[in-house]
């Protein structure tokens, strides 16, 4: 298994960033990739970023690219999401998870473990 913490979530201004970060312990040697995924409240989950856990391939959703970056770092097993000029519509609660396959995912279907997630919300 692999556990996961997220923090870094709080409630920030419009234009304002946060910095999130997701810890993994456990069985990291089966981590192929990892994702930030987002849920506001009465909708879906639905994806935001992923990275591979090795190489340099980083995936966006359409509506954060040029606004958010994925990085990892392998030495401390931790993901981070770095989130700048935040808009209203980035309120969600924002969880990472793990992929053991190589599939390219974009569904919450394509990942195994799920941290509890972190409040992000953006004041107008």
């Amino acid at each position: 298994q692999v556990q996961l913490v997220e923090s870094g979530g709080g409630l920030v201004q419009a234009g304002g960033s946060l910095r999130l970060s997701c810890a993994a312990s456990g069985r990291t040697f089966r981590i192929y990739a990892m994702g930030w995924f987002r849920q506001a409240p009465g909708k879906e989950r639905e994806f935001v970023a992923r990275i591979l856990w090795s190489g340099e391939s980083t995936y966006y959703a359409d509506s954060v690219k040029g606004r958010f970056t994925i990085s990892r770092d392998n030495a401390k097993n931790e993901v981070y999401l770095q989130m700048n000029s935040l808009k209203p519509e980035d309120t969600a609660v924002y969880y990472c998870a793990t992929q053991s396959s190589s599939l390219s995912s974009r569904s919450p279907l394509g990942y195994d473990y799920w941290g509890q997630g972190t409040q992000v919300t953006v004041s107008s």
